[in-house]
């Protein structure tokens, strides 16, 4: 595996944390989200890395398990490995108490309400946070390992989805103690998760790399980024805006990813 390809993949990754710090700072300038972009993007994100998921790591990951271990029992280790990364993400959930979960978050300015344990709250969003950013931090490093044209979108897809969970631990922060540099700096460490999720990956995964480790990695990246799209993305885009502009999202976003990975082929 060359070099370049490995520095690449953890700039993408690096790219994709510091969007919570980009959601951070929207909170100090701007009184208002637009709501309907953010629906939108939400839904685009949510199209984006399901497309990619069934219709490029998927049957990669097919590709290299039954290479290496046959039709049948590649098969099986593919959906295995699949649905352990959905139940991976599930069970990261089911540890985080539920008022603190971002993917419990009705609306992010419902922070700005709240008048205890405000600062509590935005540390305990953080660490939550990063915690889920650490499995989407090995997603976008693997994806680039094995296709830039892949990883790329991922790496937008993601970024996008990180900058509200920017704003909501922004926002109790600097509520409850009027520092917009610690508020934006625990926003900003919680989205280098990510990087830290690459670095993990890397040093533990590249020894023992083969096929047979690819296909699998990658089944198990499709089960969290589907699982995070159903679970996150489109719930999320639906609260924050209309319906529809959720679902027009999510078919632009499975539009433009195929028409891109057309393009290359």
């Amino acid at each position: 595996m060359e070099l370049q390809t490995i520095l690449i993949a953890f700039g993408l990754t690096m790219i994709a944390g510091l969007s919570t710090g980009i959601g951070s700072i929207m909170a100090f300038f701007t009184k208002r989200t637009n709501t309907r972009f953010l629906s939108t993007a939400l839904g685009f994100s949510a199209g984006v890395m399901i497309y990619v998921s069934f219709m490029e790591m998927m049957p990669q990951a097919k590709e290299d398990l039954i290479g290496y271990h046959g039709e049948r029992l590649g098969t099986l280790y593919m959906l295995l490995a699949f649905f352990g990364g959905m139940g991976f993400i599930n069970l990261i959930d089911f540890l985080i108490p539920e008022d603190k979960n971002p993917h419990e978050i009705q609306d992010l300015h419902e922070l700005d309400k709240k008048q205890a344990g405000l600062k509590r709250t935005g540390i305990l969003v953080a660490l939550s946070i990063a915690i889920h950013n650490f499995p989407e931090g090995i997603a976008t490093f693997t994806s680039a390992l094995n296709s830039m044209e892949v990883a790329l979108p991922i790496t937008f897809a993601i970024a996008i989805h990180n900058i509200p969970e920017g704003i909501a631990v922004s926002v109790p922060i600097y509520q409850a103690t009027g520092n917009k540099k610690k508020a934006f700096w625990l926003s900003f460490l919680s989205g280098m998760a990510e990087p830290v999720g690459a670095l993990v990956g890397f040093l533990i995964l590249i020894p023992f790399w083969t096929p047979s480790i690819n296909g699998l990695i990658l089944a198990a990246v499709s089960g969290i980024m589907v699982f995070i799209s159903m679970d996150e993305l489109l719930p999320s885009a639906q609260k924050y805006g209309e319906h529809h502009l959720s679902i027009i999202g999510l078919v632009a976003g499975m539009v433009v990813m195929a028409a891109s990975l057309f393009l290359f082929i």
